[in-house]
């Protein structure tokens, strides 16, 4: 055989599987159920990264327990939201920005230190802004500039 040839192999069309054909070239054509892949995480390394830092930043900066949380908050998301705010380590000074996408929801709930510090106007503010964000489909955007506002709002940590 010469290179270049192709040593051609007689294929008996009744072994082949259901979806599979023996083209006119003597090819065989399979077609296969379209497996959809995993989930993909809503956010890129470069996003979570990116989100982190501004988490840090935020609670730094104003000495206040900066907090997100991404997910379902089910038909009362106030009283969910609330319940998650409760679990963390100092409530008083914590601000957790509860955000369901699914569900068209964005919750902003505040300690009774961080509540001293972080007017409702101020949050407002800052949920209108993420909610422009998450519209244009930019939600690690919006989180990062809601957080960036609600840091601006608290201002710096007392000494």
């Amino acid at each position: 055989m010469a290179t270049g040839e192709l040593n051609r192999v007689e294929v008996d069309p009744s072994t082949l599987p259901v979806g599979a054909a023996v083209t006119n070239s003597g090819r065989v054509s399979v077609a296969k159920m379209h497996e959809p892949h995993a989930p993909s995480l809503p956010f890129t390394p470069v996003q979570l990264a990116t989100l982190d830092e501004a988490l840090t930043l935020a609670s730094r900066t104003t000495g206040l327990d900066f907090s997100v949380y991404l997910g379902a908050l089910g038909s009362d998301s106030r009283a969910r939201a609330e319940e998650l705010h409760a679990a963390t380590p100092r409530p008083t000074h914590a601000v957790l920005v509860a955000v369901s996408p699914g569900e068209r929801v964005v919750e902003v709930v505040t300690g009774e230190e961080s509540h001293r510090r972080l007017a409702d106007r101020g949050a407002k503010l800052a949920v209108m802004s993420m909610v422009a964000s998450f519209k244009e489909g930019d939600l690690a955007g919006g989180l990062i500039s809601g957080l960036r506002m609600l840091t601006d709002q608290a201002g710096r940590a007392p000494r």
